[in-house]
């Protein structure tokens, strides 16, 4: 009696040849991404993990301080200060932004707006205009010596707010970023507007629906996705709030401090003060709350959709 032996235990638990090299290939192509991804996103958080928990002493050199800087951003107000300025410019300005970008948007797909080419262009144009060069030319439009202001006043005989005083500059930052950007938001709401099939809006007027029933009940609910994703990228762009403050720092030196923004607030540490082991601190701990409140908005939104 021949006694067959079974096949060998190796190899029931392991793919066949032809499908492990298919696997190869598939991590030969991505492997280009992957070296890219690790050295342009991975390795500079790793780098900033790595500072931030030493500490570089003119004396004594550098030493292992383990959370001390972590500790001390908690304790920290001008941290706090600048943190609430942004939470506060993000509260106000983000949904004035939105709103008109949207508003425009649906103006622009209503199809009832004459010249509607010059008006996409028109709205779009302060987005292609360089964050510098957009707030140096608002800073001569604020001057109240030698700018628009300025001029208004002596014109009118009044006295109109100082845009770059401390009670109002806050504003005036928040005019400046809503002009560079609500062309940008208007473009992800058109297209998004653009992609809804008409027949829905002929039967709703057929059914006698007017069109801001037609805005409320079809076109919004439509484009949920984007409102979102422009909300998402409005608030992380909110917390990276740093040239606008940088430049109008000179002409209103008394409203705006070096740690007006926690953006502003790293790079003066980093460049003035020469903590770079404290700024790349509070540059993670900003990237966490940014993350932290984008992912739950985002969560929430999604939640509702569903």
């Amino acid at each position: 009696m021949t006694i067959t032996s079974p096949p060998a235990a190796a190899g029931r638990g392991s793919p066949p040849p032809r499908r492990r090299g298919r696997g190869l290939a598939g991590w030969g192509f991505i492997s280009p991404f992957l070296a890219v991804f690790a050295l342009v996103f991975l390795a500079p958080i790793g780098y900033s993990v790595y500072l931030s928990l030493f500490q570089d002493r003119l004396i004594g050199g550098t030493t292992f301080v383990g959370l001390d800087h972590y500790q001390q951003a908690f304790h920290d107000p001008k941290l706090w200060s600048g943190l609430g300025r942004v939470t506060l410019f993000l509260a106000v300005q983000v949904p004035i932004m939105l709103g008109i970008a949207l508003l425009a948007a649906l103006a622009l797909d209503s199809g009832r707006l004459y010249g509607r080419s010059f008006f996409r262009i028109t709205v779009f144009l302060p987005y292609a205009v360089p964050a510098v060069v957009a707030t140096l030319m608002w800073e001569f439009l604020y001057g109240s010596r030698f700018g628009l202001v300025g001029d208004l006043d002596r014109a009118l005989g009044v006295t109109l707010p100082d845009p770059l005083s401390p009670s109002f500059v806050l504003a005036g930052i928040g005019n400046i970023v809503t002009w560079e950007f609500v062309g940008y938001n208007m473009l992800i709401f058109y297209s998004a507007l653009r992609v809804v099939p008409h027949a829905l809006y002929e039967a709703a007027e057929i059914d006698g629906a007017g069109q801001w029933r037609i805005i409320t009940a079809i076109k919004l609910p439509a484009i949920r996705g984007a409102l979102v994703i422009a909300t998402v990228f409005s608030i992380i762009g909110s917390f990276q709030l740093f040239n606008e403050p940088a430049i109008l720092k000179n002409p209103a030196p008394d409203a705006i401090t070096t740690y007006y923004t926690p953006n502003y607030y790293t790079y003066t540490l980093s460049f003035s003060g020469r903590q770079q082991d404290y700024a790349a601190t509070v540059a993670i701990i900003m990237g966490v709350i940014t993350m932290v409140i984008a992912y739950a908005f985002q969560l929430r939104a999604m939640r509702r959709e569903e």
